[in-house]
């Protein structure tokens, strides 16, 4: 079985970051992917695991033949997804308006940090940027400490690529129901602003200050954070609900009185204090053995290497390692059309 969606053609233009992400997620579930890259670009083939399960042609995009290639191949695809500045593929003679006359049924994806209007549109930037304007990396660290970025996740991947991804599947699904494509804007900064929509939920409902650290989801809670055990490794908990809670000062031994006012945030500190002694005083082998696999919401912080030795992720192949390369397998599963393997290229 190829996957889902086997019978999707894309055309990628060959790029880097969200937008090779969102060609590896629909080429990871059967999609074709026709990766056009600039006539001697490298070839990331094997190395770069965002550029696995691709078709790869080469392109001189600065002569009428190569521009005749890409428009001819996308005459029959299902979709186009790029991630240039605005009005970059326009220049190149390969805009929507060209592309939609051409195949009026085609999907064109479009990747940006900003959008393709705004004030903004027109800069560089980066992950750390576009979830700074939309108003995630303030809360993102500890309180009186400067904000964190969590890598690059937030804005490429999640609100980026992933959020892509989405959008070509669902443009595709209407197009090929109503025989009418369209053009996707995905701007990371709007997709890094849905992914806090719970967040925005809760100050709405005045459960949420705007303040790093001192909600419960951002460490400031006491039963939400991760600590130190006595070998210089860390474990995560979680044990927000009141019988998970329970379980903790059970498995724990936290007898104390004072952990009966869980959600007082006045007692967090102190509450936070105890608990950051006692973690410390075993191994984080001891604390596994103890709480994880228990409903206490629990588990080891592990590295990139330890997160491919745990017994869970080996169990699930939730990691592969492809041409000397160790990744993510595809996801999410479907059981009934599952994915195959990634290759390096197809």
């Amino acid at each position: 079985m190829a996957g889902v969606l086997e019978g999707v053609t894309i055309i990628e233009m060959e790029g880097i970051g969200p937008a090779p992400f969102c060609g590896m997620m629909l080429a990871d579930h059967g999609a074709r992917v026709i990766r056009v890259a600039r006539q001697g670009s490298r070839d990331a083939a094997g190395r770069d695991v965002l550029s696995r399960n691709r078709e790869r042609i080469e392109a001189d995009l600065k002569s009428p033949d190569g521009i005749a290639a890409v428009r001819e191949f996308a005459r029959t695809a299902d979709g186009i997804i790029e991630g240039f500045r605005p009005g970059v593929m326009e220049r190149l003679g390969l805009g929507p308006d060209v592309l939609l006359g051409d195949n009026p049924k085609l999907v064109y994806g479009r990747m940006t940090g900003w959008g393709q209007y705004g004030p903004l549109s027109q800069a560089a930037g980066h992950d750390i940027n576009y979830i700074s304007i939309s108003g995630n990396l303030h809360g993102y660290g500890r309180p009186n400490e400067k904000p964190t970025p969590p890598t690059n996740a937030i804005g490429d991947f999640a609100g980026g690529g992933m959020m892509l991804s989405f959008g070509m599947v669902a443009g595709i699904l209407n197009a090929r129901s109503t025989g009418k494509g369209q053009v996707i804007d995905c701007a990371m900064t709007d997709g890094a602003a849905v992914i806090h929509a719970m967040q925005w939920g809760f100050r709405g409902a005045g459960a949420w200050e705007d303040t790093r650290g001192v909600n419960m989801l951002d460490t400031a809670a006491h039963f939400y954070d991760t600590y130190e055990c006595a070998d210089g490794t860390f474990i995560s908990i979680g044990s927000i609900e009141p019988q998970f809670y329970a379980l903790l000062r059970e498995k724990a031994g936290l007898t104390d009185p004072a952990f009966d006012a869980q959600m007082d945030k006045s007692a967090w500190p102190a509450l936070k204090a105890k608990l950051t002694s006692l973690f410390k005083s075993k191994p984080r082998s001891e604390w596994c053995a103890l709480m994880e696999g228990t409903d206490i919401c629990f588990a080891p912080v592990l590295s990139m290497a330890d997160a491919l030795k745990h017994p869970h992720n080996v169990e699930r192949g939730t990691f592969l390692n492809i041409d000397g390369i160790d990744q993510p397998g595809p996801a999410p599963r479907f059981l009934g059309t599952p994915a195959a393997k990634p290759v390096g290229r197809k």
